[in-house]
């Protein structure tokens, strides 16, 4: 049986907020059975997998490098790419759904990569998308690591 997976995306380096925000959203995931995966270093995805380790879950990360070692240390699997910044794709594609929390630029090409793939995205004070029409792109926004969690998994599940 193929375990379901949400795609946890953020900064590499992140405030305090973000990072217990991270912790919970992948504590959470854990607990309903569902795997992080991220792109494997520090900040929000750090703490997301810590989150998830914690609670006993599956994480994974899809590294922009060639050595596994680069991950950070709550990894269940980590997967080297030597793709740079271009694995931003596979991280988003990997899951069913993706909780983008706060982030930079990386953050907001993956959350364009997941719009573009069809993948629901629950922002936690990360960026809004508004298309140059004009209207709000479909990213959900809200400000609890539980209603993102149950949003993210409600959309698909």
């Amino acid at each position: 049986m193929r375990s379901r997976l949400v795609s946890v995306i953020g900064g590499s380096e992140c405030t305090a907020d973000e990072r217990a925000l991270a912790q919970e959203v992948g504590r959470l995931l854990a607990q309903a059975g569902v795997g992080v995966v991220c792109g494997g270093r520090g900040g929000v995805m750090e703490a997301a997998c810590r989150g998830a380790r914690e609670a006993g879950g599956l994480t994974i990360g899809i590294l922009p490098g060639e050595a596994a070692d680069d991950g950070n240390p709550h990894l269940t699997v980590a997967l080297p790419t030597g793709m740079g910044e271009a694995r931003n794709v596979i991280v988003v594609k990997a899951g069913e759904a993706v909780i983008a929390i706060g982030g930079g630029l990386g953050t907001l090409s993956e959350i364009a990569h997941a719009l573009r793939l069809g993948k629901p995205v629950v922002a936690l004070g990360s960026w809004r998308a508004v298309s140059p029409e004009g209207g709000d792109l479909p990213v959900i926004q809200t400000t609890t690591a539980r209603e993102a969690v149950a949003l993210a998994l409600g959309i698909q599940g």
